[in-house]
């Protein structure tokens, strides 16, 4: 098992690098300057613990950044920060180098394939992508509301159509069987898994966030909003149950995929998925070696305070 260790800034070649510059994001999305306020250092900022700003922050990045005009999700799905997910982006594009098969896809002018595992209603990772490296991306999923919220955001924006498709995976229990098709190949697959083990877990973990962003809140907002913050116990980016919680949690999750990978490891350069526990990379690492993995590493990610990860392998 290799381990990448990164220093803990966001990958370099990642654009929202420098924070965010409200002023400029505002005048591309107008509905963003409904949530702007200054914060005691007399900065502009948002309640990042209130959905309908972070929305409005998100529909803002994607506008600016990957000329997205237009965008939005349900109420009550999954709203990720762009910036973080940019990251794993990046670095699967650094891992791409390293491939046999992906070097000469890109030597051909060939477009790279990407496959993201439950995509969602935000259809995050495709856009990014397909934005940031003209990649073809499919994105699938299980839930059919899901699906057709990405079919709409694909719809609305030119730019996506001839590069982003998505595929509803009937099957629950399966990752790969039912969406890749015969004679197709990616060079990557990508996932952020459900982390959690149950809906308790899931909501604790949605308390803790809030507890953290109370913590920092005072940098960014007044007093009475940190209050507000701290009582929040709704899960303040959204998410619904497949999203956020499955049975075993993201070890179970993983660990379930890893088995699956290997009937498609002709299909597939670089299998790859989020970790949020860093004690599950040892238990992976050796389940991939078992499965006849000839190479699995963990790359370390971060954006400021927070640290991440994601799991890659090969056969």
């Amino acid at each position: 098992m290799k381990s990448v260790h990164q220093k803990p800034e966001m990958h370099p070649r990642n654009p929202h690098n420098n924070g965010y510059d409200f002023v400029a994001l505002a005048k591309i999305h107008a509905p963003l300057s409904g949530f702007l306020a200054k914060n005691p250092y007399g900065k502009l900022t948002i309640d990042f613990a209130q959905p309908s700003a972070v929305k409005a922050l998100n529909a803002a990045l994607l506008n600016y950044y990957y000329q997205v005009q237009v965008w939005d999700i349900p109420d009550g799905y999954l709203c990720p920060a762009v910036p973080g997910r940019a990251d794993y982006v990046h670095y699967i594009a650094d891992l791409l180098t390293s491939t046999a098969q992906a070097q000469t896809t890109q030597a051909q002018n060939q477009p790279i394939k990407g496959l993201d595992i439950g995509t969602g209603a935000n259809l995050i990772y495709p856009i990014v992508a397909s934005q940031s490296y003209q990649w073809q991306m499919l994105g699938s999923d299980i839930q059919k509301q899901s699906l057709a919220s990405a079919q709409r955001i694909i719809d609305a924006n030119p730019n996506l159509q001839s590069r982003v498709a998505v595929r509803l995976q009937t099957n629950p229990n399966t990752h790969f069987a039912g969406i890749i098709k015969p004679g197709e190949y990616y060079e990557f697959s990508m996932c952020n898994p459900p982390f959690h083990i149950s809906a308790q877990a899931a909501a604790s973990g949605s308390r803790k966030k809030n507890r953290n962003l109370a913590r920092h809140q005072h940098k960014r907002r007044s007093k009475d909003s940190v209050a507000h913050t701290a009582n929040q116990s709704k899960l303040n980016f959204g998410g619904q149950h497949n999203e956020l919680w499955c049975s075993g949690g993201e070890l179970q999750f993983v660990s379930n995929m890893m088995k699956e990978s290997v009937q498609f490891k002709q299909q597939v350069g670089w299998f790859t998925s989020l970790l949020s526990k860093k004690e599950h990379i040892a238990t992976l690492s050796a389940l991939a070696n078992s499965l006849g993995a000839v190479q699995c590493k963990s790359i370390n990610m971060a954006q400021g305070a927070k640290a991440s990860r994601f799991i890659a392998w090969r056969f």
